[in-house]
């Protein structure tokens, strides 16, 4: 059945009723009247494909069309087994969960992100837990906030039946966003940085040069000249 859908996309030999055709190969391509490149074909003991119809004029391939129809297979698949499957990946919380718990979870989500995976994470309310949707709300947005780095929101959290839901999607690359406790932590730097330059500009200046200001070169010059003295009555 694919192989007949696949058909249908190409026209072959006397169905290219064009008056010329460009012919493309190893040696690159040339333009010929359709007539020629049939007759092309029919030496060579294969057929005149067309590959491009929309090109003017359009483009054609002498190949044999069993093994062209296998090789644009071929290629399919291949193309098919390099994309990347996107699977929506499940986090399951409670109201009242606890920090270890939460934690936990908050790694595998990350992992699933990173992965180039979705995240629906929900709050499930059994019972009369109902009662804490906002406390279940507020975890869910916790944890967006926490994943920030890896992950975007597609939406707030949205409460259907019992469950309150909240799905992320994986950033692309260079699309990441530095997290608040990264900013902070940066900000903190900064400040540090900045605080130490003041610092440093406040200290003065020592004289070494003129004793008369009182500098340790002052100072060390006094007890040369006292130790002297010292020496001197000794003796």
């Amino acid at each position: 059945m694919k192989n007949d859908k696949m058909k249908q996309q190409y026209r072959v030999n006397e169905q290219i009723r064009v008056r010329e055709v460009r012919i493309v190969g190893d040696n690159g391509s040339t333009v010929v009247p359709t007539r020629d490149a049939l007759n092309m074909a029919r030496e060579q003991g294969v057929d005149l494909v067309e590959i491009s119809p929309n090109a003017n004029p359009p483009v054609c391939r002498l190949i044999d069309y069993s093994k062209f129809l296998y090789q644009q297979k071929k290629r399919a698949k291949e193309m098919k087994a390099k994309q990347v499957k996107v699977e929506v990946k499940e986090i399951r919380f409670g109201p009242q969960t606890d920090e270890h718990d939460y934690q936990f979870k908050l790694k595998h989500a990350r992992e699933f992100l990173e992965e180039g995976n979705k995240v629906r994470a929900y709050v499930f309310f059994r019972g009369r837990s109902i009662l804490f949707k906002e406390q279940g709300e507020v975890l869910l947005l916790r944890f967006a906030n926490d994943l920030e780095e890896v992950g975007k929101v597609e939406g707030m959290p949205s409460l259907e039946g019992k469950k309150m839901f909240l799905y992320l999607a994986p950033k692309k690359a260079g699309e990441k966003k530095k997290s608040q406790q990264a900013r902070d932590r940066e900000a903190s730097e900064a400040n540090a940085k900045e605080t130490k330059k003041v610092q440093a500009s406040e200290v003065p200046e020592i004289d070494t040069e003129t004793p008369a200001n009182g500098g340790l070169f002052a100072n060390a010059k006094i007890s040369a000249d006292a130790l002297k003295k010292l020496t001197e009555t000794e003796e």
